[in-house]
């Protein structure tokens, strides 16, 4: 302790850390939190999940006025102030044995015309599958940029009818083979703050949903465990963090959005941001809105006030759930990544 200060390293990159003085309900000491009054407590513990709902707001607003990226189907937008500003078509996976393959593309690479000596077309926009279609069976100059400069190669693509019976099979392929990544920027003038609005509440629903489904494959997990089946203890821990990812995959994303441009930078942060606005206020009683929620439901008790020791052990017994949790997504991102 230095100054009033204590210092402290905490190695593990599991969030913020805020340590207040008289953390615990039932501190009565001056100036400790404990002792402050019920509303005081709240605001305090709403105070980060209000600061990070602002800040999604305000970049989803400045990314509206600039360029949002569209991630989702359906993405909200306002269709009567909304353009394109961008629309690329990117290699996004590369198919062994495929005309893409024996072409030599590479993921990152983005396409941007096919070409015979007859016919020449632009993707300007166009879908993959439909300026492939075209040139079904047929020899192809694909021209296409990587690491800024534009670049061309050959490739004689599949025939109409390779491609159709590879669609009953469990391999189905396309006339390239490659899996496409449309990188899409719109922009909106007047309706921004609508937008950032829309589009916070869009985002909220689908956190909901994956945290839904994350919960519910953990309590299979659980289940499965008990019951030894082990069937279904697989199918539940996929489940649990098919639509989630851990810090791993959080690298990986701010990896790659990086290589996409600011735009992309920003809007990764501002879905961070939302996502702890909704994670600290759920009543998880190891985040801030957890312990709202504690406070809340034990003054309906005649205690009035939980005792540091049934504290301790609510917030302990819901963090090492919280890790749990955390090392099961770590570890699917780590066979999803490696």
């Amino acid at each position: 302790m230095k100054g009033g200060w204590d210092f402290t390293i905490n190695a593990l990159p599991l969030g913020g850390f805020v340590k207040l003085k008289g953390e615990h309900d039932s501190d009565t000491e001056k100036g400790s939190f404990g002792a402050a009054s019920d509303w005081s407590k709240a605001k305090i513990m709403l105070a980060g999940v209000a600061v990070n709902l602002v800040t999604a707001l305000v970049l989803f607003t400045i990314l509206a006025l600039l360029g949002m990226p569209k991630l989702v189907d359906n993405q909200f937008t306002v269709a009567s102030d909304t353009k394109i500003s961008r629309y690329d078509v990117l290699v996004g996976y590369v198919e062994a044995k495929t005309p893409a393959a024996g072409a030599g593309l590479k993921e990152r690479d983005k396409l941007l015309s096919f070409a015979t000596a007859q016919k020449t077309v632009e993707m300007n926009g166009q879908k993959l599958s439909e300026v492939t279609k075209q040139f079904a069976g047929q020899k192809v100059t694909i021209s296409y940029e990587r690491d800024g400069k534009v670049r061309s190669t050959q490739a004689t693509l599949l025939t109409a009818n390779a491609v159709e019976a590879s669609r009953k099979t469990d391999n189905p392929k396309g006339y390239l083979g490659v899996a496409p990544q449309e990188i899409i920027i719109r922009k909106s003038t007047w309706s921004a703050p609508v937008v950032a609005v829309g589009l916070s509440a869009q985002f909220t629903q689908l956190t909901l949903k994956g945290i839904g489904t994350a919960l519910g494959g953990l309590g299979g997990i659980i289940a499965g465990g008990v019951t030894g089946n082990t069937e279904a203890r697989q199918k539940a821990q996929t489940e649990a963090s098919s639509q989630v990812s851990g810090p791993l995959g959080i690298y990986f994303v701010l990896k790659s959005g990086s290589s996409l441009g600011l735009l992309f930078m920003l809007f990764i942060i501002a879905i961070i941001s939302l996502t702890l606005a909704i994670m600290n206020v759920l009543p998880v009683p190891a985040l801030d809105g957890g312990r709202l929620y504690m406070m809340l439901a034990s003054r309906l008790t005649k205690q009035k006030r939980l005792t540091p020791k049934m504290e301790e052990n609510i917030v302990g017994a819901s963090f090492m759930l919280l890790i749990g949790l955390i090392i099961l997504i770590t570890i699917v991102d780590v066979k999803r990544f490696f």
